[in-house]
């Protein structure tokens, strides 16, 4: 069934379908920046609990750090754009992550871990000015109709990044199975600021000069200016309301399984990639696993690009709703399978789950800002507070692997990692969340002059 139905009157003051592409693709390099950024968080979570000798739920506030911002600055991010406008709030976005890249020196010379949070929170800051400007950018740059499968291209070039730095992040940082257990501190440190300091932080200034220097289009019907008045409210929109818990739990459950895979493949049962025969000792055989491990975050990554593509296209026949409703089934399904089982089963389901979260922010997100005219920018305001959804739950999953771990491995003293099963389980917790995303999609998702027609 064509789209048209439902998506057709979505997007209120969209541009028209011609004249674009330039804008199209230089936008879309943003995606694949913070997309490339926030997947090497799942590389720093197991050099972290190396450096600083903490457990699992500890090392998950990388993520809380990093996500926490989104709820803090999303909606000062929507005023900054009522302000100056989107493109000049892009710019902004990107020179705030270019200082971000350079505190990450100090805080792997020391080295400190506050120091980490710090540069994560900046870095999130500048992340969320982009999103907040150029998620809704994309969406009305073209014909309404296509809104969604236009975001989703866009989206599968920021999972390019995802898929493409955790492979170079986690040999550079963690190192190879054969060096990751004599690998040092210092070793570590050091490629952690030839990542961030030597090569985002130069390639962020020159995207920023660059889109300065770019003739971006303006979208007045998607613009709210401070001090117009607006005779509608947020809140009429019950479509944004349930979108925006939607994105939460999205966002949530993909980054809990994200931040836990190199964890979770690491294990005996699930990876093996170290044998116990070769290493006796399971804390010392898990933390040379590690390594290895981490490449599998790529995986997990390049699902969600090769989904993206691949949604993109099926978006132009199928209604958004729909393709949304059975990713959310596939995708509970796959957590279920993986924690009922172990071995190479538990390892692929766990990892097939990113083709299916492909699809989900970007449907999420129109479906949520349908109708909403002038508040665009405001809703994606409000769409990308609740991506703080990456801030609570991989915390909750990683205090449950936790009190498994202590429950049940009693022997385990050491606290850098964490080589229980406790992982294992914890990461039902995702199954819940895609669940919701079913709801919204089947019905939470209707926007006002469809709920109107129905009632």
């Amino acid at each position: 069934m064509a789209n048209v139905n439902r998506e057709s009157t979505r997007l209120k003051g969209s541009a028209p379908a011609t004249g674009y592409a330039g804008a199209l693709a230089v936008l879309t390099t943003l995606f694949f920046m913070w997309g490339s950024l926030t997947s090497l968080n799942d590389v720093l979570i197991p050099y972290v609990q190396h450096v600083f000798k903490i457990k699992l739920a500890a090392s998950m506030l990388i993520q809380t750090a990093f996500f926490s911002a989104y709820f803090i600055f999303s909606i000062p991010s929507a005023k900054i754009i009522d302000w100056i406008g989107y493109k000049k709030a892009i710019v902004v976005g990107l020179l705030t992550m270019v200082v971000a890249c350079l505190a990450f020196y100090p805080a792997a010379k020391i080295p400190s871990f506050p120091f980490f949070l710090a540069a994560l929170i900046i870095l999130a800051t500048g992340i969320t000015i982009l999103q907040v400007a150029a998620n809704p950018y994309v969406a009305v740059l073209g014909r309404p109709e296509t809104a969604s499968s236009r975001l989703n291209l866009s989206q599968a070039f920021n999972s390019f990044g995802t898929a493409i730095f955790p492979w170079i992040g986690a040999p550079l940082i963690l190192g190879s199975v054969a060096t990751a257990a004599t690998r040092t501190a210092s070793q570590e440190g050091e490629a952690v600021i030839k990542l961030y300091v030597y090569f985002f932080a130069v390639a962020l200034l020159l995207l920023a000069v660059a889109i300065s220097l770019f003739k971006l289009p303006q979208m007045k019907s998607a613009e709210h200016h401070l001090g117009e008045k607006v005779h509608d409210s947020l809140w009429n929109h019950h479509n944004l309301i349930f979108g925006a818990i939607g994105i939460f739990v999205y966002v949530g459950g993909e980054v809990a399984i994200g931040s836990s895979i190199a964890n979770y493949l690491a294990l005996d049962n699930i990876g093996g990639f170290v044998s116990p025969a070769s290493v006796a000792d399971p804390a010392m055989r898990y933390r040379a696993a590690l390594g290895a491990a981490a490449r599998f975050i790529s995986v997990y990554w390049l699902g969600a690009m090769i989904g993206r593509f691949i949604g993109s296209a099926l978006l132009q026949k199928i209604r958004t709703g729909t393709l949304l409703a059975f990713a959310a089934i596939m995708a509970a399904l796959l957590v279920i399978v993986s924690v009922l089982t172990s071995g190479h089963v538990a390892m692929w389901s766990i990892l097939a789950i990113g083709l299916f979260n492909s699809i989900m922010f970007p449907c999420i997100f129109t479906l949520g800002i349908a109708e909403l005219g002038p508040l665009t920018g405001d809703a994606s305001g409000i769409m990308n507070m609740a991506i703080v959804g990456g801030a609570i739950i991989p915390w909750i999953v990683g205090q449950a692997a936790d009190w498994i771990n202590h429950r049940y491995y009693p022997a385990m003293t050491q606290g850098e990692t964490s080589w229980g099963q406790g992982i294992h389980y914890a990461l039902i917790a995702a199954a819940f969340c895609y669940l919701y995303i079913l709801f919204y999609a089947v019905s939470g998702s209707k926007p006002n002059s469809e709920r109107h027609a129905t009632a």
